[in-house]
């Protein structure tokens, strides 16, 4: 069992500030990290993921891999190339995923997963848990109030491992 490491809260009110933290992630992602990501239909995973891979200055259009299931984006500027999967239609663990060949590519490559809860963290004691949930109008930060209520998006970036331990997290909460 991972222990948690350094974690993060933040609180984002549109598109344009979800892509603008996973610019800000970027920066702290190296080679062999596996990031998770999870949240409902439309929370932002991958417009998040857009913006990580303008982060580390990575190759072509990050889109919504959910039909191809993976799409690899080669560097541009000397780091890791991004791999991007989408396990939305993949219904078992590990081993059905095991033809895409993660474990191969982790080591060199930054891996971003969409719904991967439940089906990839064997590939890698120390991960990145990003969790991205609608804030609830009333219910939610005086900051939903103020902005459109559909665009708010509360984001939760926990470090799971000895790798995550003091990796900068807290950082990303001066949005």
């Amino acid at each position: 069992m991972s222990t948690t490491g350094a974690m993060a809260h933040v609180t984002v009110k549109s598109p344009e500030q979800m892509q603008e933290l996973g610019r800000r992630l970027a920066p702290l992602l190296r080679p062999g990290d596996l990031v998770l990501l999870t949240g409902e239909l439309g929370a932002g995973k991958t417009t998040l993921t857009r913006g990580l891979g303008e982060g580390l200055g990575v190759r072509g259009a990050v889109t919504s891999p959910t039909f191809v299931i993976a799409r690899v984006h080669p560097s541009l500027a000397g780091g890791p190339p991004l791999v991007h999967v989408d396990a939305y239609r993949l219904g078992g663990g590990l081993d059905e995923m095991e033809d895409l060949d993660l474990d191969v590519s982790l080591p060199e490559s930054v891996v971003v997963v969409e719904w991967g809860d439940g089906k990839v963290e064997e590939l890698s004691e120390d991960r990145l848990h990003v969790v991205i949930g609608r804030a609830m109008g009333d219910d939610g930060p005086e900051e939903a109030l103020a902005a459109d209520v559909d665009d708010v998006r509360e984001v939760t970036v926990t470090g799971l491992g000895p790798r995550w331990a003091d990796a900068g997290l807290p950082a990303l909460e001066t949005c």
